[in-house]
């Protein structure tokens, strides 16, 4: 495990008109603001990235690649410094609006984050005690050894601050199979995301655990609720930049706040508003390598952690009549092992933002979650989110007719316009269009 050396390049992460660029002229204009190498624009390219023979080593019985679209969110302003970030998703209009609420939030001075310490749960599962409290009691007593031995072996870890830095012990009184008890290792786990420093310690102390409870030990394993590992964003926004040529920004923002207030009370609305944020942040944790479904799995757990399924986000009006949101969620990504550090185009992406510890590209990708949540309420606010979300599907639609080149533009605009976005209109006006021709 190594530290990151901190960059003095500066990124601005407004390109002008990066939209209307084609794709080559767009990873240019990305890599030149981004200061990133010619290999680094090769690696982005996603052409012969991969090499089968690195995906062989990977995954098991390896067939192939399968290929995401990557794009690049624009505008960021984040704790004062710009970043483009890397996106790889296959729903239209996702990088689109995450850009555009950045490029609002911007004029306002961006988003603000913040993390708490990398801290990752190992759990213990202690099972056949016939005293379960005072076992409790047995191990929270031993804890100075129990820690000292998880840090008995990486010494790397320690050295770099980080290792186990306290155990917590819970009884379940009753379960399928009779009283448990279950330890666990907080452990520091530093730019890692972590899943196997903490499993590792776990198996270390296992046969001790077992002769300090006189119980059997039985699963050993890291817990993806990263509940002390927390990230926050916040975005401040003056109505005045919600305001479109049919709604006043006022009226946008309380809008966006009484949309807000369904998801908090009601599960069924929360679902579909917390995957509005996951929008966001797993495009980019896709892009850097890193385990999605650990990220995913940690968020819609910690939306139920009070016992109820409920927003991850919250959005007020304060007292000046200024629009904030904030999101807090578990955020355990890493740096260094796994695909971050094997897959060419993943290290490419952390160039790209210039982070330089887990914590930093934890908040950015906070950030981008946030964006992506005010762009749906926004949406649902004002025009609904289906009208914006279809114009960028039309693309989509008139590639699947057979347009290609500037006619999938040409096709996609007209469908939006008349609101048939349909294969069979699309079909329909790319005949016309090469009668015409």
């Amino acid at each position: 495990m190594v530290r990151h050396e901190s960059s003095v390049k500066m990124t601005n992460s407004a390109i002008t008109k990066l939209r209307e660029l084609d794709p080559s002229e767009r990873r240019a204009a990305v890599c030149a603001a981004a200061g990133l190498s010619a290999a680094d624009s090769e690696a982005l390219t996603g052409i012969d990235t991969l090499p089968t023979a690195l995906a062989n080593g990977m995954i098991e019985n390896v067939i192939g690649k399968f290929e995401l679209p990557l794009g690049v969110a624009s505008n960021f302003t984040i704790n004062g410094k710009d970043y483009l970030i890397p996106m790889a998703v296959e729903e239209p209009s996702v990088v689109a609006a995450a850009s555009y609420m950045a490029k609002i939030a911007r004029g306002s001075g961006g988003f603000i984050t913040s993390s708490t310490l990398p801290i990752m749960r190992a759990q213990i599962q202690i099972i056949n005690v016939a005293d379960p409290y005072g076992v409790r009691q047995q191990l929270l007593a031993a804890q100075k050894e129990l820690v000292e031995l998880a840090n008995s072996r990486d010494r790397v870890l320690i050295d770099l601050g980080g290792g186990c830095k306290d155990i917590e012990v819970h009884v379940f009184d009753s379960s399928p199979i009779g009283p448990m008890v279950v330890l666990h290792l907080l452990v520091d786990v530093r730019d890692a995301m972590g899943a196997n420093t903490v499993n590792t310690m776990a198996e270390l102390i296992a046969p001790r655990v077992e002769e300090l409870t006189g119980g059997d030990v039985r699963l050993r394993i890291l817990s993806n609720l990263a509940d002390r590992r927390l990230v926050r964003a916040r975005v401040e926004i003056q109505p005045k930049a919600l305001t479109t040529r049919e709604i006043n920004g006022s009226r946008v923002a309380q809008g966006i706040v009484e949309a807000c207030a369904l998801a908090i009370i009601d599960p069924y609305r929360a679902a579909t508003h917390n995957k509005g944020i996951m929008n966001g942040i797993d495009p980019v944790v896709v892009a850097t390598g890193n385990d999605w479904r650990a990220i995913e799995a940690g968020a819609h757990a910690y939306a139920a952690r009070d016992g109820r399924y409920t927003s991850l986000s919250r959005w007020e009006i304060n007292a000046d009549g200024a629009l904030i949101g904030t999101l807090e969620i578990p955020m355990a990504l890493g740096l260094v092992g796994g695909a971050t550090k094997t897959h060419p185009a993943a290290q490419a992406a952390i160039r790209m933002m210039n982070v330089t510890t887990a914590g930093e590209l934890a908040q950015v990708v906070a950030a981008v979650g946030l964006a992506q949540n005010m762009a749906a309420l926004r949406a649902l606010s004002t025009e609904g989110i289906q009208k914006g979300h279809m114009a960028l599907h039309a693309r989509n639609i008139a590639i699947l007719a057979g347009a290609a080149g500037a006619d999938v533009d040409q096709i996609a605009s007209q469908m939006a316009q008349t609101g048939e976005i349909t294969v069979d209109n699309a079909a329909k006006l790319l005949g016309a269009r090469n009668r015409q021709s």
